[in-house]
């Protein structure tokens, strides 16, 4: 029989009490302007602590107000966001923020916030919370693996992620008059990022672990179950590094889909066992309207999407007949230096392979002295 779940009441004390006494200073935890909060919540998804940090500073000191990003250049928000990842997150906070600011402001409410475009159940209610002291949950992964130990769960959260958000809503049921829903949702999150880690929790140091039916158990690592992750499937790819002087041709990819909006050196998936040189010769007749001639190999890169693993070797282009245009795939051809567009982290990697072009950053630098010559075949 599965041990009685800990008392609300008994957890939403220590929990408050730990988070006023143990939090990190984060920028985001000074402030309780609601826009900012959505860009710290938007950033932070899938994304650690310190790598935002920086980026959230710099995104608010360009965009300090919602009407602000509301404003601003897709473009110039996708060349901000570049280093962070899952670039769709920046699609949706400017969408958000347009729809929010021709409303008036971000919304009170989970329900409204939820009406914005992009902004689900966790951004709704961290927001809601935490800006305007809804008592609504908000719960992530973190959450979600603190309330599967505390109350002894052994499914993958996924698999009852509708039971853990009502869990959720019961210690916010449980919050006195005076007590903060936006601390107790930032508890139960810091709890999960320094404490209740996924691996070797620090249980000695828990606020709740006299409660949590996991320790009791002895081996609280082994709860919850974990998820069963699909091995990303290979996939092979071919870029050309076509230049004039320091500008490089780029092609930008369609809004929508992965790396959406980001610049790119021109090329496409192999399709079965064709040639590199022969795939990247059809990649600039289909998607950029000329005719090239494959040079050398310049090095490969190995990138690691959610479910692809994708090898694209990078070759040299000799010459190009036409004058580029978008056809079939990209939405816009432009000669450009690799600070002048967004660019993917993929996208750097692959330009910076290039003998000609300056050095993007330090790390592509020693990448550059790493790959470059190597044999790509071999």
């Amino acid at each position: 029989m599965k041990p009685a779940e800990p008392l609300a009441a008994d957890l939403v004390p220590a929990l408050l009490g730990w988070y006023r006494a143990s939090a990190r200073d984060l920028p985001w935890r000074r402030t309780g302007d609601p826009y900012a909060i959505l860009v710290s919540e938007a950033m932070l998804q899938q994304t650690r602590v310190d790598v935002v940090v920086p980026f959230y500073e710099r995104f608010l000191a360009r965009w300090p107000t919602l009407e602000h990003l509301a404003a601003a250049d897709d473009e110039d928000v996708l060349s901000a966001w570049a280093g962070l990842g899952y670039y769709g997150r920046a699609r949706r906070l400017v969408a958000a923020s347009r729809a929010a600011a021709i409303a008036g402001g971000l919304p009170r409410d989970v329900a409204s916030l939820r009406e914005l475009p992009g902004v689900g159940p966790y951004t709704a209610g961290a927001v809601a919370s935490i800006a305007f002291g809804v008592r609504a949950p908000a719960v992530d992964g973190n959450v979600q693996r603190v309330l599967s130990r505390i109350d002894g769960r052994r499914e993958s959260p996924g698999t009852v992620r509708a039971e853990l958000w009502k869990r959720a809503a019961r210690l916010h049921d449980a919050l006195g008059p005076d007590d903060d829903p936006g601390e107790l949702n930032q508890a139960l999150m810091e709890l999960g990022a320094t404490t209740c880690l996924p691996r070797r929790p620090r249980c000695p140091s828990c606020p709740v672990a006299a409660r949590c039916v996991a320790y009791a158990t002895g081996d609280p690592d082994a709860l919850p179950r974990p998820a069963r992750r699909r091995a990303p499937t290979p996939a092979r790819a071919v870029a050309g590094l076509l230049t004039r002087g320091d500008r490089t041709l780029l092609g930008r990819r369609p809004p929508r889909g992965l790396l959406g909006g980001l610049w790119e050196p021109v090329g496409a998936d192999v399709i079965g066992s064709e040639p590199d040189d022969r795939s990247l010769v059809r990649a600039f007749a289909e998607r950029a309207g000329m005719v090239v001639v494959a040079g050398r190999p310049l090095g490969e890169v190995v990138h690691v999407f959610t479910h692809r693993r994708l090898t694209c070797v990078v070759l040299a282009v000799e010459s190009g007949a036409g004058d580029p245009r978008p056809l079939a795939f990209y939405t816009d051809l432009r000669w450009a230096r690799p600070e002048e567009v967004p660019l993917s982290s993929l996208a750097r990697k692959l330009l910076a392979l290039s003998p000609t072009l300056p050095l993007l950053s330090g790390n592509a630098a020693r990448r550059r002295r790493r790959d470059r010559g190597r044999d790509p075949h071999r």
